[in-house]
């Protein structure tokens, strides 16, 4: 039976089943199309990669012996649209069956379940055999109670034997699941980070492409040397790295920023396991094996940390996502409303922490997850902006943002816009925390011990902004108390003055 096997830009899988055995009478397809590139504005560096990944893909699938058409973006014959481009194959190459792997975004699972209806011919859908759990396991697994993601991590843990006892049954190793406390140091300013391993890779004919096209992009890149893996091997060799030089200080210093190091110890592999050149099962066996061999030198707080990320948060936001789509991308928590600073998308702010991480994010495609969390979601949070303003920049500026893993994060944990779906409370802090965590505050323009005044920082009177504006909402939250215990016992004066301060602030906001 004639038969097309589509494969999106993110089902990079070579070691999928259905790629076990060739057969002339299978045609896989890939294509490059503007329903992508348009959806939402992009980092220039994010098309590049999959686009670059997708082409080696196909080439890998062609060496390999299958039959493959891939359609490039300034081909004649691709018509910009997936329903467009099936149709068209299916009645060129007199195709009798369909087939495609189960989708990861909630858009393009509508798109294909309307093109599998319309279809003639018989269509099936396959498992992208990447994930360790099934999409729709988490909301069966909690049912009506609270999602805690601590709960789903160590069933995972249990079910794979990962990190686990062989002597003790459903025991963790050591007898402790969780070093998250041990995971939140401060660099040493005597550390002697290694470098990052970077790609070299010449994209200027990608570049010419997406210009040609006249595709928007944010962000730079240098056309001469593309820095990120893009083939399984490239992908292989960066995890091999992480766990040889980075992986006896991670869990140390996840939470860590520098100005001077923008990779610090994280392995940066996020984008080719959410393209699913590398699966998260090997990921954590490989990182596993190098922590055995050298466990007098990687403590197992470095193992676990990373572990927990992989097959703990990354799991368990796939979860949520399946389990809360469509009404997940309305919800607004807090009605926030502001729209987001234009320093978002140059990174020409004063706030020195904001200018980091944003002119990085710029510069690369990437930020770790507290840069994220504790500074760009931060201050977006404690200034009310709204969510599918940061949903849209989110998931544009980062290489490794599928709105699968990207609203889950922002809207949910990081702007609490669930109301409480992913996180107990609202992840945000003053400048103290991006003091103790950062070296941002010594250079920077305002004072991080100042709640009020022309070079307080921002931070501080938002905070507090933030909590007195909304005090109603959060004031019985558990995890709050402390906070308006603590308010509470600032004189009328000074309250006052603090969220003048904010205000002024907000209004203002364009010129921070």
């Amino acid at each position: 039976m004639k038969t097309l096997r589509l494969i999106l830009g993110d089902q990079l899988n070579i070691n999928h089943s259905w790629l076990n055995t060739t057969d002339d009478e299978i045609l896989y397809c890939l294509f490059e199309m503007r329903q992508e590139t348009d959806y939402v504005t992009h980092h220039i560096q994010k098309i590049i990669f999959f686009f670059a990944a997708m082409r080696s893909f196909a080439e890998t699938l062609r060496g390999r012996g299958h039959q493959v058409i891939y359609l490039k973006l300034n081909d004649n014959k691709n018509k910009q649209d997936l329903t467009e481009n099936i149709s068209l194959l299916i009645s060129t190459h007199k195709i009798e069956k369909f087939e495609y792997l189960m989708p990861d975004e909630y858009r393009l699972e509508l798109q294909l379940s309307k093109i599998t209806k319309s279809l003639n011919i018989p269509a099936e859908m396959f498992d992208t055999e990447h994930f360790l759990t099934q999409r729709d396991e988490l909301a069966a697994f909690f049912g009506e109670k609270n999602y805690l993601m601590e709960s789903y991590y160590r069933d995972i843990r249990k079910r794979f034997d990962i990190l686990m006892d062989p002597e003790n049954t459903g025991k963790p190793l050591t007898g402790k699941w969780n070093y998250d406390v041990a995971n939140r140091k401060k660099l040493p300013a005597d550390l002697q980070i290694p470098a990052p391993l970077l790609f070299s890779r010449d994209v200027s004919d990608l570049v010419k492409l997406l210009d040609k096209a006249g595709i928007k992009t944010i962000g730079e890149v240098d056309q001469k040397n593309f820095i990120w893996p893009v083939t399984r091997d490239e992908c292989l060799e960066l995890l091999e790295y992480f766990t040889a030089e980075l992986l006896p200080h991670f869990g140390d210093y996840q939470d860590a920023m520098s100005e001077e190091y923008w990779s610090l110890y994280h392995s940066r592999i996020s984008a080719a396991m959410n393209s699913k050149l590398l699966s998260p099962l090997e990921v954590v066996e490989r990182a596993i094996k190098e922590w055995s061999k050298r466990q007098d030198e990687i403590v197992i707080a470095q193992i676990e940390g990373f572990v927990r990320q992989v097959i703990g948060w990354r799991e368990y936001m796939r979860g949520v996502y399946w389990a809360h789509m469509p009404e997940f991308t309305d919800l607004n928590y807090f009605e926030a409303d502001r729209q987001l600073p234009s320093w978002y998308w140059t990174g020409k702010t004063d706030m020195n922490c904001l200018h980091h991480a944003i002119s990085q994010s710029l510069q690369y495609a990437y930020a770790h997850h507290i840069q994220r969390l504790m500074i760009t979601g931060n201050f977006a949070l404690l200034a009310g902006i709204a969510p599918e303003e940061i949903d849209a920049w989110y998931l544009g500026i980062y290489i490794d943002a599928i709105q699968w893993v990207e609203i889950t994060n922002t809207r949910g944990m990081s702007q609490f816009a669930d109301g409480g779906i992913v996180g107990t409370k609202p992840y945000c802090s003053s400048a103290n925390y991006i003091n103790k965590m950062s070296s941002y505050c010594t250079n920077c323009r305002y004072r991080h011990q100042e709640r009020h005044g022309t070079k307080a920082c921002p931070f501080n009177s938002l905070y507090w902004h933030f909590h007195h504006r909304h005090r109603e909402l959060l004031e019985n939250n558990p995890r709050i108390g402390m906070v308006y215990r603590t308010w509470d016992r600032k004189t009328e004066d000074e309250q006052k003055a603090i969220l003048r301060q904010a205000e002024q602030y907000l209004e203002g906001i364009d010129k921070l």
